[in-house]
C-alpha cells in the first residue's frame, strides 16, 4: 500500500514538525540518510586515491575528505535519490529539512573554497565567507518555515521602472545572486587553471606560466561580469560610453597605475626577472618572492619585503645577480705584512675559502695580489656562491674567521697603521 507524503507546505508550525519528526518512519529516513553520509564519504576516498588529490588547497577535496565541494555535492545528489525512492513508500518529514541544509551546505562549501583559492587570506576574503554562510543559513531557515515563497512575493510588489525596464526588489536579489554565482564560477575556473599552470614550474618557466595565469584569470572575469551584469539587467550596450569614461580616466588620472599593470605583464612575458632571481634595485637586495600584475615584492635575506612598482623594474636600472646564473660573486680583502711568503699566503687563503661547502668549486675560488697598502700587501680572496638567498654575511664571516686562524698558526703577521711623529726642536730667537 503506498503512503502519501506530506508536503513540506502543510507543515507550518513546531507541533506539525515535531509530529512528523516523531513518526517510526524518520527513523528510517535518519537510517537512509547516514547511509547516503556514508556512500559520498566513500566515493570521495575513492576518487582522491584513484587520482592521487594530495593538494590540501584543493576546491574539490580540501585538506580532509569532508572539507572540499566534493563531499557535499555528492551527499546532495545521493539524498536527492534517497527521498525520490522512499517517497513511494513512507512520508518524509526528515528529508524536508535535511534537502535545504545540504543545498546550503554546497553554497557555502563552494563560496568559502573559491575565494580561498582565488584570493590571499584578508579581512575582507573572511567577511565575505562568512556573509555566504549567514545567507545560505537564513534562506534555509525561510525555506524550511515556508516564509520563503510569501517574502519573495511581498518582494515582488515593490517595483519601479529605470527607462523601458521594470525592476523589483526581487529581481535585483535575485540577479545579484546570480551574478555572484557566474563570478564564483569564473573565479573556480580560474584558481583550477592557475593551479594546473603552476604545478611543478620554477624558474624562467614558472614566471612564463604565472603570466599566462594572471591574463587568464583577467580575461574570465571580465567575461564573468558581462554575464553577471547581462542576468542583473543592465543593457551592455550602454558600457560603451562607460568604457570611453574608463579610458579617458586611464589615460588620466590612472597612467601610473595603468604602466605599473604593463610593465607586470612584460616582465612576465619577456622573463628579465623572474620569480626566485637575486636582484638590486633603488638600493635594496633581495629575491624576488612574487611577480603581480601591479608590483613585484624583493625579500631581503634579513627578512625585509620591499614592494616595487613594475614600472619601475622597467625604467630604472635594476641588477639582476643571477639573470644568466645562480652564481654569485663576492670576495674579502685580507693585508698581511710585506716579509710574509706570497705563495704560503696564497695558498692559506684558498684553503680557508675551499673549506667552506657553501663555496663552488667550478669556477674554483681565487686569491690574488691586489694591492701594495701603505701598511702590508694586500690580498683578495674571490669565490663563488650558488645560493645568495640564504645571505652571504655568515659565510664571510667564517671564512675570515678560518684565515685568521691560518694566519695566527703560521705566524703570518698581520699589520696594524703605524705612524712616525717627527718633532723639531725649537730654533732659539735671539
Amino acid at each position: 500500500m503506498r503512503v502519501q507524503t506530506i508536503p513540506l507546505s502543510r507543515i507550518k508550525d513546531l507541533e506539525g514538525w515535531v509530529a512528523a519528526l516523531t513518526q517510526p518512519t524518520a527513523l528510517m529516513e535518519l537510517a537512509s540518510l547516514l547511509l547516503c553520509v556514508g556512500l559520498a564519504w566513500t566515493m570521495v576516498w575513492l576518487l582522491r586515491r584513484a587520482l592521487g588529490a594530495s593538494d590540501r588547497k584543493s576546491i574539490l577535496f580540501g585538506q580532509r575528505l569532508v572539507d572540499g565541494v566534493l563531499f557535499p555535492v555528492l551527499l546532495l545528489c545521493l539524498a536527492y535519490a534517497a527521498r525520490a525512492l522512499m517517497a513511494r513508500w513512507v512520508p518524509l518529514a526528515v528529508y524536508q529539512i535535511a534537502i535545504p541544509v545540504l543545498v546550503s551546505l554546497v553554497v557555502i562549501r563552494i563560496g568559502v573554497k573559491v575565494l580561498q583559492a582565488a584570493f590571499a587570506e584578508t579581512p575582507l576574503v573572511r567577511l565575505l565567507e562568512r556573509t555566504i554562510s549567514w545567507l545560505a543559513w537564513g534562506a534555509v531557515v525561510l525555506w524550511v518555515s515556508g516564509l520563503l515563497p510569501i517574502i519573495l512575493e511581498e518582494l515582488d510588489q515593490v517595483h519601479w521602472k529605470v527607462g523601458g525596464a521594470s525592476l523589483s526588489v526581487r529581481t535585483i536579489i535575485e540577479g545579484t545572486l546570480t551574478a555572484g554565482a557566474v563570478l564564483l564560477f569564473t573565479l573556480w575556473i580560474s584558481a583550477a587553471i592557475e593551479a594546473r599552470l603552476l604545478r611543478s614550474a620554477t624558474g624562467g618557466e614558472l614566471s612564463l606560466r604565472k603570466a599566462l595565469s594572471n591574463a587568464t584569470r583577467a580575461v574570465l572575469m571580465f567575461v564573468g561580469l558581462l554575464l553577471a551584469l547581462s542576468t542583473v539587467g543592465i543593457d551592455l550596450t550602454a558600457l560603451s560610453v562607460l568604457g570611453g569614461a574608463i579610458g579617458v580616466g586611464v589615460g588620466f588620472g590612472l597612467q601610473k597605475l595603468a604602466a605599473n599593470y604593463v610593465s607586470g605583464f612584460v616582465i612576465l612575458a619577456e622573463r628579465s626577472m623572474r620569480i626566485g632571481d637575486s636582484v638590486r634595485v633603488d638600493g635594496f637586495e633581495g629575491c624576488i618572492t612574487q611577480i603581480n600584475a601591479r608590483y613585484t615584492v624583493v625579500r631581503s635575506v634579513a627578512g625585509r619585503e620591499s614592494i616595487v612598482p613594475n614600472e619601475m623594474l622597467i625604467t630604472q636600472r635594476v641588477e639582476n645577480l643571477s639573470l644568466a646564473d645562480s652564481h654569485v660573486w663576492q670576495s674579502t680583502v685580507v693585508s698581511v705584512a710585506y716579509a710574509s711568503d706570497v705563495e704560503l699566503v696564497q695558498r692559506l687563503l684558498l684553503q680557508c675559502a675551499v673549506a667552506q661547502p657553501r663555496v663552488v668549486r667550478e669556477p674554483a675560488p681565487a686569491a690574488m695580489l691586489s694591492s701594495f697598502g701603505a701598511d702590508g700587501l694586500e690580498f683578495t680572496v674571490g669565490y663563488w656562491i650558488a645560493d645568495p638567498q640564504n645571505g652571504s654575511l655568515g659565510l664571510k664571516s667564517a671564512i675570515n674567521v678560518a684565515i685568521l686562524k691560518a694566519l695566527r698558526a703560521h705566524q703570518i703577521e698581520i699589520p696594524y697603521p703605524q705612524r712616525v711623529v717627527h718633532t723639531k726642536a725649537a730654533v732659539p730667537t735671539s
